[in-house]
């Protein structure tokens, strides 16, 4: 079976979208990030994961989450760095998926 670009983008979304719920999973199951940072990236995840809302409406959503999160005061810096990391990720997704 062969691929459409179209086909192609949405796989492509879809596996990238994994990719970065799994990297949220990681981030929500570190001891030594603070809880509340653990549980928005939590909430993060279940926005990413909302069914019945366009997918650059959850992808809008969990950024102004995690916004709020890499600005929290305590967060220790490798937490910050992975926020970042995720919040750059999910605007290139953003961008594709608007493209």
């Amino acid at each position: 079976m062969m691929l459409l670009d179209s086909d192609f983008m949405e796989y492509d979304a879809k596996t990238k979208l994994k990719q970065i719920i799994d990297v949220l999973d990681q981030l929500s199951d570190d001891s030594s990030v603070p809880r509340n940072i653990r549980r928005g990236a939590t909430e993060a995840k279940g926005r990413l994961n909302q069914d019945g809302e366009a997918m650059d409406v959850r992808v809008a959503g969990a950024i102004g989450k995690l916004d709020d999160l890499a600005n929290d005061p305590n967060i220790p810096m490798h937490g910050r760095t992975v926020i970042y990391r995720i919040i750059s990720e999910l605007e290139n997704l953003l961008k594709t998926l608007n493209g």
